[in-house]
Order: structure tokens, then sequence, then C-alpha cells
């Protein structure tokens, strides 16, 4: 061997480039099933495996990743499965340098998973479904027992290591320049539906409704620093839902179908067909039910859409007090969600709606265009089904729908709740006069009174600010002469019916926290 000729491999730089080899393998499987599934990217592996994991994850596990990370809970589960496919790409590509099939066996039995992921989620079409795995794994399982083939052998093995070792960069290269061209083409031509759908939502021109919301009271909102702002911005709205991704849906190839029992005449209904009924526009509180005390999801919007009952009893159906067999409205989503809603509820005259609209605005894709459910003093996992499809009428002993299945509910009234956004949690106000404000609801009752308690003092009545309807909620504030010290602010709400929420905590499962909001401050 001369000066020039290359030494052969150590054993701990083979392992080192089986590794490499197993995640370059990685890259190819998942690259080229995105491009295999651009016609329909719900069925990519990814999205598939991320959806089954979400399906399987405890409903306390679910409950945690929303305190912790909010509307990211999606983002931390993509990058956690990503990572996982990491490590595991690791261990086959070192797998691999010793045995070869033994680590081209190992991708194609992840992508088997993927498969079975793909063709198991609720909104899956076909069992075509799981094409974009299989194709991917294969993919992947060839370059890695191809990459290890081209792997420089170790000591004592190889007379020419140095043309082995340009064999393997050369291949390396090519497969990852070949990735990342299949994943880009994947990404454009998984694009275009989701173009489709921008340019059918940015030509939508929402009717004038024919029952407009009334002004919102002068008096509904304080000026007070701190406190949310009466009417949430849609970018501000909170977002609590399973989708991976947010479905981008073309409205002019949208339809619902209502059927089911007592549904005399079943219907299928386009985009154009909503616009061309009556709309109304009311302010809506919603709540999702993962709130617990204190917390951030809940908002108010002002709701366009046509009037839910209304729609029904077009279609022949009744109410079960009117003698309607059905209790149970079951709708559908396009990413497979099914929530179930008590049909007495949704047809007793509150403005239960099909909403195609928010603030003014047709439906953000975030929040559920081209329509949506938003059905006053329920909460979101009985009521607001974003990205509706499909609309049938059954009972609660018949089906049990997503939420259900898991340990929820099948009926959950809003609870009473306050919350007091300032002043926050350990903060250091001056002594004096402390303004410590909030807002307080119970949707379709209506808030009757706030009361704040220093310490263990006795509960104080606060100022209420102006109601705009019992669907939504009401800011409050107190005066308070704040004394030098540590001390701890508490709230409670009564509502219409004269219930004042209860102090006995409880989490979110089964229906819904319960608890007095409390916060601790210093004051200097």
């Amino acid at each position: 061997m001369d000066d020039t000729t290359p030494p052969p491999l150590s054993r701990p730089v083979r392992v080192s480039l089986g590794a490499l080899s197993g995640l370059l393998a990685e890259y190819a499987a998942i690259a080229v099933a995105e491009l295999a599934a651009a016609v329909r990217p719900e069925s990519g592996p990814v999205l598939a495996v991320g959806g089954a994991a979400i399906d399987r994850t405890p409903p306390a596990v679910k409950d945690w990743a929303i305190r912790r990370f909010g509307t990211g809970d999606k983002l931390v589960l993509q990058l956690g499965i990503l990572t996982v496919l990491t490590l595991l790409a690791l261990a086959l590509g070192v797998l691999a340098a010793r045995w070869r099939r033994a680590g081209a066996g190992g991708v194609l039995a992840f992508g088997a998973v993927g498969a079975w992921a793909a063709v198991t989620r609720p909104d899956s079409t076909a069992p075509t479904d799981a094409l974009p795995s299989v194709v991917g794994a294969v993919t992947g399982a060839a370059l890695l027992y191809l990459l290890v083939g081209r792997l420089p052998a170790t000591r004592g093995r190889s007379a020419e290591p140095g043309l082995e070792r340009r064999a393997f960069l050369v291949a390396a290269a090519a497969a990852a320049v070949a990735s990342t061209g299949a994943g880009v083409a994947g990404r454009v031509l998984g694009g275009t539906r989701g173009r489709s759908a921008v340019a059918t939502r940015d030509s939508v021109v929402l009717p004038a409704p024919v029952s407009k919301a009334a002004p919102v009271p002068g008096g509904a909102a304080l000026r007070t620093g701190g406190v949310s702002p009466f009417t949430t911005p849609n970018e501000d709205f909170y977002r609590v839902d399973t989708a991976l991704t947010v479905p981008k849906v073309d409205a002019d190839g949208w339809r619902l179908r209502i059927h089911g029992k007592g549904v005399v005449r079943e219907r299928v209904l386009s985009f154009a067909d909503l616009l061309d009924m009556p709309l109304i526009e009311r302010d809506i509180t919603l709540t999702c039910v993962s709130n617990e005390v204190g917390g951030p999801y809940v908002g108010t919007a002002r709701w366009t859409g046509v009037r839910l009952a209304d729609l029904l009893r077009r279609c022949g159906v009744k109410p079960p007090s009117e003698g309607g067999p059905a209790d149970q409205l079951v709708a559908r989503s396009v990413d497979g969600m099914t929530i179930g809603s008590p049909v007495e509820e949704v047809m007793d005259g509150r403005d239960a709606l099909l909403a195609v609209g928010m603030n003014g605005q047709p439906l953000p894709f975030a929040h559920g265009f081209p329509v949506r459910m938003v059905v006053p003093g329920l909460y979101g996992y009985v009521s607001a089904c974003k990205w509706i499809q499909d609309i049938e009428l059954t009972t609660f002993d018949a089906y049990d729908p997503y939420w259900v299945r898991r340990g929820w509910a099948r009926r959950a009234p809003v609870r009473t709740q306050s919350r007091i956004d300032t002043p926050r949690p350990f903060a250091r106000p001056e002594s004096g006069t402390v303004v410590v404000a909030g807002v307080a609801w119970a949707q379709h009752r209506g808030i009757d009174k706030v009361e704040i308690r220093v310490d263990d003092g006795p509960w104080e009545e606060t100022r209420l600010a102006a109601e705009d309807t019992r669907d939504t909620w009401r800011q409050w504030s107190y005066s308070w002469q704040a004394a030098k010290g540590g001390h701890t602010l508490t709230v409670r709400a009564t509502d219409r019916t004269g219930e004042t929420q209860t102090g006995e905590r409880a989490s979110t499962l089964p229906d819904g926290a319960s608890g007095w909001h409390s916060v601790v401050v210093t004051v200097d």
C-alpha cells in the first residue's frame, strides 16, 4: 500500500457510515412517501402515524400537552415523531452495517406501521391510503441495502478501499439529491389543492345577514389594561383540535349531507346553497372543555351562518320533545372527527349555527372554513365541529362519537366560570388602589354577579360591565385598596339561574373543570 492509498476503514467508522446510511434511507422513504401522497396528503406516513398517535393518546396526556404547549401541541408531536424516526433510522443503519437484510427489513416493518395507520384513520377513504407508506418503505429499504453494500470494508478485507469509499460517497450524495427532489415535488404537488382552497376562500363574499347582531353595548368593554377584549380577533382565537395540519377545503367542491333517523327529506347542500339561505349574525362565546380554571381556551366572536334548527326542520327533523326519534346529532369533519350534540339543545331556540363567517370575514381555515358548527352553551367537543361535511341524526344509545369513546361525557353544558386577567400571577403592584379585572361566562344562562375575595376575607361584589347577550362573556372589575405584602385574590361568578360556581376543584375530564381562579401577588 503506497502513501496515497486511503487506509481501510476501522469498525467504528464503518458503523458511523452505516448510521448515516440509515438517515439517508429514512429521508428518502419520507420524501418518496410524501410525493406518493401528493394527491391526498393526509395519507402520508408522518400525518397518518401522528393522527394514530393522537387517537390513542390517553385523555390525561392530551390535556397535559394542551396545557403545556397550547396550539403548538401538533408541532411538538410532529417533531417528536421525526425524532423517533431519526433514532430508529440510526439504529437500523448500524444494524444494516453488520446485517444488511435485517436493517432493510426493519425499514419495511416501519413502513407497514405507517400503512396500517393510514388505512385505520377515521378519514381514510380507500385501501390505497396505504400506498405512500409502502412505496416510501420499499424505497428506503432498497436504498439502505444499496448504500451499506457500497461501504468500504473494514481492515484486512479490501484491496481497493479508496474506490469503495468514493463509490459510497457518490451513492450517498446521489440519494440525498434525489430524495430532496422527490420531497420538493411532493410539496409542490400537494400544495395545489391548498392553493385552490385559498382561492375559493378569497373569492367568497358573504351576503348581508337578514338578522344582524345588535351593536355591542358601549359599556360591555371595560377600559382596563390587561383585560381580554370583548371580541377576540380571529388571529388570537384559541384553536384546540386533533388535526396535525389544518384542512384546506375547496368550497366549490364542498358538500354537506344531512341524513339519519327522523330525517324525512335527506339533503345534500353545497356552499352556494348555504349562502343562498337566510343568514343570521350573533355574538357567541365559545369554550373548550380542555380549558382549566383560569385557562385561555375561551373567546368571543361575531359569527355569521344559517340557523341549524331551521335547516333541520326543513329536512323534517323534530326534537325529542316533539316526538322526534333522534336525540343525538353526529357531525363529521373532513378529517374524520365525529362530534355528538344533543338534538334538543340544538333545536330549543338558541342560536345554533352552521357558521360561514367569523368577525365579518369568511371562516379562517384554522377555524373551520368553509363551514363549522357553533352552539352556544355547549363545550366545543359536543358542538363545535369544524370543516363539517356530514350530519347524521341518531341516538346516544346507538353511537358514541370520538371523544365519548375516550372517556368524556356525552352531554357537556358549559360550566359557570370566571377568570382574573389582571393583575397577572406573581405581579408586584404598588400599594394603594389596584384594579382587579377579568371575565366571567355561563353561555346561554348569562352572568348575574361576580365576586372577589382577598386572602380569607369576605366576598365582595365587583362592578359588572354591560351584558351583550346571555351567550357572551361579561367583563368585571374591582378597585382594591391594596396593602403591602403577599396576597391571594380569588374570584367566583353566579349565573342567571342563581347557581354560584363551586370552589371544589375538578379536572377537565369528563365534562369540564371546576373551581375558583386565584392569583398570588406581592404588593410593594
